[in-house]
């Protein structure tokens, strides 16, 4: 099943984590984040989770946005993503 875009953006707002089977680095991965009262941000941004374990805001690219390898993030707990959890 060939998994694009729209998908991607569909599982986003569903709250699911996705990422590409095309990207370089291991454990990383994009969601989107729905501002609350805490909040600098006033309206709904994705972020992604690097090979470092930084969260970073995220752009679409051109290859991005016309790949076909979507896949779901979850249950996929990384190294990085670990470092990241301990340090909060």
């Amino acid at each position: 099943m060939a998994t694009d875009i729209g998908w991607a953006i569909n599982e986003l707002h569903n709250g699911r984590r996705v990422r590409r089977e095309g990207w370089n680095g291991k454990g990383m991965w994009i969601a989107l984040q729905e501002p609350d009262e805490n909040s600098k941000m006033t309206l709904p941004y994705v972020f992604m989770m690097t090979t470092q374990g930084e969260l970073v805001p995220w752009q679409c690219s051109q290859s991005d946005l016309l790949a076909t390898d979507w896949e779901d993030a979850y249950g996929d707990t990384t190294e990085a993503e670990t470092k990241t959890r301990a340090r909060a």
